[in-house]
């Protein structure tokens, strides 16, 4: 897909962070839009903030449950009469902690929104993309923590994003099994520090899925972050999430599968992991630059 005027997009995880940028980009670009996110406020306010930019609508969904996403689909199909670019974006992360410390509910709640989420968006919008006969384009947003290298003390989260980045392979060869004009690709974001709402995930923890005891450590948060590189004189390197969004749309125009800043830089340490891996071994854990 070379050109994305007129084309629609749906973003979950839509109306902050890089979901938003997304739909920044997306709109400069002459695409409409829709922002699938489960803030309720957040969706009418970046909504009402981009109207101006182009044609957007706004749709409260919660990944984790099949019905949102065929409404949402519903809604989609009703606005806009299709679908080409479907972005699973929306994702969570639990608190740090060894493997052994995480709780049921830690993984209940992170792999509900950052797999079974994806899952649900395949499953609520692909069929009617291949029953409408247009060239598509599906974008899972996985992590380089999972996707590429695995954090001891984010056992959680990087299972989620590793099963993302599986799904997501199984997905693309399935498209060209079947000769259909779809294609998947793997995000994985990168380029250093982001600013998004993951770093205040919690807050978004549905009360069924509280943790069972009180975490360890205090959640780490932009304020704090800065707070600290501030006392330490040093800055900080945050990655521009608009400059991320671009990198996406030039990803999906160039036919990539796996989409991320310095993406030529990690052949070595993957080779590195296959090595250990043919020998038997577990790879050691080091992010090898793939992580920022």
């Amino acid at each position: 897909m070379k050109d994305f005027a007129g084309k629609v997009a749906v973003i979950t995880g839509g109306a902050g962070g890089i979901g938003k940028a997304l739909a920044e980009e997306l709109l400069a670009v002459g695409a409409k839009v829709v922002i699938a996110d489960v803030q309720r406020e957040l969706v009418e306010a970046s909504t009402a903030e981009l109207q101006e930019r182009g044609e957007v609508i706004g749709v409260v969904t919660d990944v984790s449950d099949p019905d949102s996403l065929h409404s949402l689909a519903d809604r989609t199909w009703d606005a806009f009469g299709g679908c080409h670019l479907l972005f699973n974006n929306a994702g969570v992360g639990a608190p740090a902690a060894k493997p052994w410390e995480s709780t049921p509910n830690d993984w209940r709640w992170v792999l509900n929104v950052n797999v079974i989420g994806v899952a649900n968006g395949v499953q609520a919008f692909v069929p009617r993309m291949i029953e409408a006969g247009e060239e598509g384009v599906v974008v899972n947003t996985s992590s380089p923590n999972g996707g590429l290298s695995h954090r001891p003390t984010a056992a959680v989260y990087a299972a989620s994003k590793a099963a993302v980045s599986s799904f997501t392979e199984t997905l693309q060869n399935q498209f060209i099994a079947d000769e259909l004009k779809l294609r998947a690709a793997v995000f994985y974001p990168s380029g250093g520090l982001l600013r998004t709402g993951m770093w205040e995930a919690e807050k978004l923890r549905p009360s069924e899925f509280t943790r069972e005891r009180p975490r360890e450590s205090q959640p780490m948060t932009v304020a704090t972050l800065e707070a600290m590189a501030e006392k330490g004189g040093y800055e900080l390197p945050w990655q521009d999430l608009n400059e991320l969004a671009r990198v996406v749309l030039d990803g999906i125009r160039n036919e990539q599968f796996v989409i991320m800043i310095g993406r030529e830089n990690v052949g070595t340490a993957l080779h590195e992991r296959a090595d250990h891996l043919g020998a038997g071994e577990c790879p050691p854990y080091g992010d090898g630059g793939m992580l920022g």
